[in-house]
């Protein structure tokens, strides 16, 4: 069974989420750029920007490189950890993660602001990179590399349950049928976060047994982002004094 979100029900207070465009545009335009380059330029621009454990750990470049690529890793390392979430590992990766983001952070952005939703994405990608970090130290599997914007993504989902908990999510369900209908935020979030927390068990069981590991899934970035997007929203809340009701949700 597939779910699919397509955005709130309600119908409320509208802006322009100027922001959430800008960052979709920017992740669809790094992605055709290297499919329209050729292999060669994808790796090439893959392997300069995406964030390896090891070299944040260790403040040092990383061996990942591609015969006469222009592109260079940033200097200092630490610039991996922002260029990394708008790379993405095939149309699949890309699609889904916009798909989410379209779905969920117009509604963010509108209740915290152009700004502060921009400095929210990013410290949410940040978070979620350093559980994915913690994670790969654990076990022992620093020069995996990782990207893409899911862990800044599943911040916002955080923040979405928080700004919005009573809301209605349009969403298409596929089980042999396609299936249109209004979910409570709450079960298509939950049901996400709940299958990363699942995975991420069976990971940790895998490591703590000696087995390989093949999901090439970074779960404890999503779990990371998640967390810290929902602990950020409940501090804007507690601080505003002014809870956003579902009714107010930005309608896609």
């Amino acid at each position: 069974m597939a779910v699919i979100p397509l955005g709130p029900a309600s119908s409320g207070q509208r802006a322009f989420p100027i922001i959430n465009y800008v960052l979709i545009l920017a992740n669809i335009v790094v992605f055709v750029f290297e499919v329209t380059h050729g292999q060669h330029i994808a790796d090439c621009v893959t392997n300069a920007y995406v964030m390896v454990p090891a070299d944040i750990l260790s403040n040092t470049a990383h061996a990942l490189l591609v015969a006469g690529c222009a592109f260079h890793e940033p200097i200092p390392v630490y610039g991996t950890l922002f260029t990394a979430m708008f790379l993405h590992a095939n149309l699949i990766h890309l699609g889904g993660n916009m798909l989410y983001l379209w779905a969920f952070g117009g509604n963010v952005e509108a209740r915290l602001g152009h700004l502060p939703y921009a400095i929210f994405y990013f410290l949410c990608g940040l978070a979620a990179s350093a559980a994915q970090i913690a994670f790969s130290v654990y076990a022992r599997q620093t020069d995996v590399p990782t990207l893409g914007a899911s862990g800044a993504i599943a911040g916002v989902l955080g923040a979405f349950l928080i700004f919005f908990p009573g809301s209605k999510v349009r969403t298409v369900i596929f089980f042999g049928l396609v299936v249109l209908v209004r979910l409570a935020a709450f079960l298509v979030i939950g049901f996400f976060i709940v299958l990363q927390l699942v995975e991420a068990a069976l990971e940790v069981e895998a490591v703590r047994h000696g087995q390989a590991q093949g999901s090439g899934v970074a779960f404890f970035a999503h779990i990371g982002g998640f967390v810290v997007g929902m602990l950020l929203a409940v501090i804007i809340r507690i601080a505003s004094g002014s809870p956003t009701p579902a009714s107010q949700a930005y309608r896609r």
